[in-house]
Formats: structure tokens, sequence, C-alpha cells
């Protein structure tokens, strides 16, 4: 008991007056998430992802053979580059601008359909090489 009392005298004594004893450790709250700055290749991307998303829609009304693999691009894409909860938003939403700007015009395939779908995979396929040559992956 007598070292006990001792050891708090000692330690009142090496406190400053009038400072309080310290507290344990607070949990220090998590630094804010980086800022959601944009890519320098965030423009294309974008557009790639329109076009995934117009040729979901085309592709699948016209019958296409491939038209399941879209929205599994799509997928890849997201779980790729939506590091981010705005950058996912970002690029959900440039595919479903595509697939919705063909969806409220077009009920059945058409030779216009059909053309606009190979113009689409003809400007993804560029975008996508561009990208892959510009900034890897």
């Amino acid at each position: 008991m007598l070292c006990l009392a001792l050891a708090q005298d000692a330690l009142a004594q090496s406190r400053p007056r009038g400072q309080a004893p310290a507290k344990p450790a607070e949990k220090e709250t998590p630094p804010p998430p980086p800022p959601d700055l944009p890519a320098p290749y965030d423009k294309d991307l974008l557009r790639l992802s329109e076009i995934i998303g117009a040729l979901s829609f085309l592709r699948d009304l016209c019958g296409q053979a491939d038209a399941a693999e879209w929205p599994s691009r799509m997928k890849a894409l997201l779980d790729a580059e939506g590091t981010s909860p705005g950058r996912r938003d970002r690029l959900a939403g440039a595919y479903n601008r595509g697939y919705r700007g063909y969806a409220v015009s077009y009920r059945v395939c058409t030779d216009s359909a059909r053309e606009a779908a190979s113009r689409y995979i003809a400007e993804g396929e560029r975008l996508s090489v561009t990208l892959s040559g510009r900034f890897g992956g």
C-alpha cells in the first residue's frame, strides 16, 4: 500500500500544476478519402462506357450471339476503373445513357440499328486500342 501511495505522489509531482492527468488515447478519425480526381483518359473511358451501353441494347435487340457479352464487359470495366463511388457512378451513367438512347427509339431491329451497332463496334475498338496503347492495360 505504501508503494502505491509513493507512486501516486511521484506521478503527481512530475505533472505541472493545473494540468489534468493524461486521458487514454482516443481513436483518431480516419483521414478523408482522396479527392475524386479525373484520370487523363476519363473522357475516352466515358465514351467507351456509353458505346458499351448502346451495344448492350442494340446487339440484344437484333438477336446477336454476342449480346450477353456487353453487360459483362461493362462490369469488367467498372471493376477495373470504378475506383471510387463517384467514378463508378459516372461510368455507369455513361453506360445507361448509351443504352437508353436507343431503348427509347428502337423497338425492333432495323438496318439502321445494325448499322449503328457496326459503327459503335468500330469506334469502341479504336478507343480500346488508343487507351491501351497510350495508358497501358
